[in-house]
């Protein structure tokens, strides 16, 4: 026991815990690097249910974990996706669940105008995919608003200018909507602008805006930046009013200019495109007048002309008249005369007319009627008389052709009969049972068929045995097959024979 104990080592090292030993080093950390500035690409981001963002920050070398709260995320300006290069500031941290350091990230930017316009032309390639872009979209500006509503910032020139420039041109009534044109707020203001300029009613208190100018002065592409943010360019291509984008110089562009229905270079120029100018339009206008006026008086001197030379070609009106008139009253008396004229005549007719009494009438229709119905009794009996003599001469034709067919008919009869009956010996001649009548036998198998050879019967088969009398049943019981003997040569036919040597027909 002594040597063991003179063996323990006393250590004047003090002794942590892990969680102790964790700690401490979370807080030598976050005290020796409480703000930093990290620029890396980011990876592997994640948006759990949290609302909280996890992401790496690497380069060719190494990787630091990244951790962005769901408060501090809307205020980053950027929205946190894969392979963007950024820089990240905040402060340096450890996370004793797994013992790795890491960055709280409260603010990201950009790294360098190559990352900018990366990311410019991703987000313009996703916007003209989705149809934002699409000429078919654009609106007509108006030719003279009554109201232009302007968003911008107004402290700056722009205004001014545009307010200067509305004046000179055709002085109108204009609203600005202040808002940023640059910092971490501005896209969101900007977007909301549109948007509230977009919501007010027509006829409400507030006028709303025959066209809108969204316009900002010159800058760097980050102080631009806010003028390509999604939701600003959304904002624009939603607006129901036409809109006009002025945003900054001629060289500049945003994404906004895409969006919007005309892209100005200058905010000027946006102004310039809202209004005509006044003086030009009064000029016009005094031009188009004149221009009335003389085309007026041009059309009346020519159709006084044409009215003079018309006039040439007519005759003296009154005399016209007179001649009428005079006309008038030839026609007038002529037909007086012809009138009385017709009248006399009309009445001498009368007076020589004589009137014929309705019974004589009468009585010539009923004689007249009465000769016609005895010529048509008289037409009536000739017809009844020559049908009868027609239908007797045909019935006397019709017996006479009857007697001839049953003579004809008995002759075919006994015809036939005698035909019949000299086929039928003719037949009787021909069947085989004159053959059995002279002391031959027909021999059948059990299947019906005639035996014509030895060789087609065999041990133990049934046979019909048919005579002329009748048939009988026989068995087989030995089959003896003979070498047949050469048929009999056909002697030659005498002359003089009959020819009645008839073979056999078994």
């Amino acid at each position: 026991m002594e040597s063991a104990a003179s063996e323990t080592v006393v250590s004047n090292v003090p002794e942590f815990s892990v969680s102790e030993l964790s700690f401490a080093l979370k807080r030598e950390i976050e005290q020796a690097f409480p703000r930093v500035r990290v620029r890396g690409e980011i990876s592997q981001p994640s948006f759990p249910r949290s609302g909280h963002c996890y992401f790496r920050l690497k380069d060719e070398n190494a990787v630091i974990d990244g951790v962005a709260w769901k408060g501090t995320i809307p205020r980053l300006g950027i929205k946190i996706e894969e392979g963007l290069e950024v820089i990240a500031t905040g402060k340096l941290t450890t996370y004793a669940g797994s013992s790795r350091y890491q960055i709280i990230v409260e603010r990201l930017e950009l790294a360098g105008e190559g990352a900018l316009l990366k990311l410019l032309e991703d987000r313009r390639k996703k916007l003209a995919a989705e149809g934002l872009f699409d000429l078919d979209k654009k609106r007509e500006l108006p030719f003279l608003p009554e109201v232009i509503g302007v968003v911008t910032s107004p402290s700056g020139a722009v205004i001014r200018d545009i307010l200067h420039r509305v004046a000179d041109r055709f002085p109108r009534r204009v609203l600005v909507w202040p808002v940023s044109v640059q910092g971490e707020k501005a896209a969101g203001e900007v977007a909301a602008a549109i948007a509230g300029f977009n919501r007010l009613p027509v006829e409400g208190p507030v006028p709303r805006p025959d066209v809108l100018i969204v316009a900002r002065g010159g800058g760097s592409l980050e102080d631009l930046w806010a003028f390509n943010e999604e939701i600003v360019v959304r904002a624009a291509a939603a607006s129901a009013i036409p809109l006009i984008s002025a945003v900054g110089h001629e060289t500049d562009t945003t994404l906004i200019d895409f969006a919007s229905d005309r892209r100005a270079p200058t905010p000027t120029a946006a102004a310039e495109m809202a209004v005509p100018v006044r003086a030009d339009l009064l000029a016009e206008v005094l031009d188009y007048g004149k221009r009335t006026v003389a085309s007026l008086n041009r059309a009346l001197r020519d159709a006084a002309f044409a009215l003079t030379s018309l006039a040439r070609g007519l005759g003296d009106p009154n005399r016209l008249i007179e001649e009428r008139q005079q006309r008038l009253d030839v026609s007038g008396e002529r037909l007086l005369l012809a009138t009385r004229g017709l009248v006399e005549r009309r009445g001498h007719e009368l007076a020589l007319a004589r009137l014929v009494s309705p019974m004589a009438v009468i009585n010539a229709k009923q004689q007249l009627l009465a000769s016609e119905a005895r010529a048509l009794d008289g037409a009536m009996k000739g017809f009844k008389a020559d049908a009868l003599q027609k239908y007797a001469r045909a019935f006397d034709r019709l017996e006479q052709h009857g007697d001839r067919l049953k003579r004809h008919g008995a002759d075919l009869l006994q015809h036939g009969t005698r035909q019949v009956d000299q086929l039928g010996k003719l037949l009787e001649s021909y069947s085989f049972h004159s053959v059995l009548n002279r002391g031959f036998a027909l021999v059948r198998d059990q299947d019906g068929q005639p035996v014509l050879a030895a060789a087609g019967a065999h041990s133990g088969d049934t046979l019909s045995i048919e005579f002329a009398d009748g048939r009988l049943g026989a068995r087989v019981t030995d089959a003896i097959t003979t070498t047949p003997r050469p048929a009999p040569t056909t002697p030659r036919r005498r002359e003089g024979d009959g020819g009645g040597n008839q073979g056999s027909l078994l």
